[in-house]
């Protein structure tokens, strides 16, 4: 905390950053007897023993889990635990959420989503994962400030975002809380990878009802400001993790605090009534990029695939003098969105491999031929 008992704007932005859902709000503890109203039916194979886990230092914290920075088989790694701690004190309906968190992560086969290692339903209900040693995206842009990302850098990590956004929405994967503390950064900070899937879900027409995320990047169809009539509600559905990326998109640019100054409540009215975070200092193609994504009307957001297509354009009129490398065929084969295997130990290089123009003097037509080449390649190659 800061000094003198005053909380410093970080601060009072973590405790005001938290996500929740409506389902959960006073459902965290529960009598035993209502707990045997829930069973796990987790496969085995997707469960290890916790005694193989060592716990260390806490790493981040939300209102029902703490993750902590651990060992499993001298492997570090990251370990979250649902609160409250023993299993035996947790409400059925935190139980169903963790087992669709299990089962859904379990499922990712992606570069850019945290890789899954285990998970634990006695004496605590934990999920174990890779252990992102570059922290959260969040704080990353917090210790920087008052300076911004290079925006070559604030592209690139949009890229990524949108890479692994496409590869959840094309397997029916809503997210539901898209902000910058759930991107996490490879040690070099190079490259990003989603994290916590504790509110996605399969997206169900008819069924996506409930109020979930975070205010300061939550869609305004997801809540409600004024009352609906009895047995009302409000539906929504993939298009609201646009809008959430739209508001990551703004602070990698701006590297600023959306609706600063504002509780959850006014952020909230502000969104449902179409205020949005100022473009002043946004370069115009953005501007218009962020105004298509952050449309109160969802159906008038774009997809995450058009959403790319629009960055890789945008880097390559910001960057005429670079041609962007297709990937060789043995390198896509193993790679869902880049040539690196491992991004957490590779060595730091930009996502998306650049190349200088050969030196050798080529017709301007012929150039530019290759150059659509290379960006339709990478287009298709990017994700899947």
């Amino acid at each position: 905390m800061a000094e003198h008992g005053m909380v410093s704007e970080e601060e009072l932005m973590e405790l005001s950053s938290f996500s929740y859902s409506l389902e959960s709000i006073g459902n965290a503890y529960t009598s035993s007897e209502n707990n045997t109203q829930f069973v796990f039916t987790i496969e085995p194979s997707l469960l290890i023993d916790p005694r193989s886990v060592r716990i260390g230092r806490v790493i981040g914290e939300g209102p029902n889990s703490t993750v902590y920075e651990g060992l499993y088989k001298s492997k570090p790694v990251a370990v979250k635990i649902i609160q409250p701690a023993r299993t035996s004190e947790v409400s059925a309906d935190r139980k169903e959420k963790f087992q669709r968190e299990v089962i859904l992560l379990s499922k990712m086969k992606h570069d850019k989503i945290v890789k899954y290692i285990g998970a634990s339903v006695e004496p605590s209900m934990m999920i174990v994962t890779e252990l992102m040693r570059g922290g959260t995206l969040q704080k990353y842009l917090w210790s920087i400030r008052p300076r911004t990302l290079d925006w070559k850098r604030s592209i690139n990590f949009a890229l990524d975002i949108c890479c692994v956004m496409e590869y959840l929405h094309a397997n029916g994967i809503i997210h539901r809380d898209l902000k910058p503390s759930n991107v996490l950064l490879t040690t070099d900070k190079k490259h990003i990878k989603l994290a916590d899937f504790g509110l996605a879900r399969e997206e169900i027409s008819g069924e996506m009802t409930t109020e979930a995320g975070t205010y300061r990047w939550m869609a305004p169809e997801i809540f409600s400001i004024e009352p609906l009539p009895v047995g009302a509600k409000k539906q929504y559905d993939h298009k609201v993790d646009v809008y959430s990326f739209s508001i990551v998109l703004w602070e990698l640019i701006t590297n600023k605090t959306p609706f600063k100054g504002r509780n959850n409540v006014m952020v909230a009215y502000a969104t449902a009534k179409n205020v949005r975070p100022s473009l002043d200092e946004i370069p115009k193609e953005i501007g218009s990029l962020l105004q298509s994504c952050w449309a109160e009307d969802p159906k008038s957001r774009p997809e995450f695939k058009e959403i790319t297509n629009s960055l890789l354009e945008l880097y390559q009129n910001l960057s005429p003098t670079e041609v962007i490398k297709a990937p060789k065929a043995f390198e896509i084969e193993h790679s869902n969105c880049n040539t690196s295997k491992d991004h957490n130990n590779s060595p730091s290089s930009p996502s998306y491999p650049l190349m200088k123009p050969e030196k050798k003097k080529k017709k301007k037509k012929k150039t530019l031929l290759m150059r659509g080449r290379a960006f339709r390649l990478l287009r298709y190659f990017r994700c899947f």
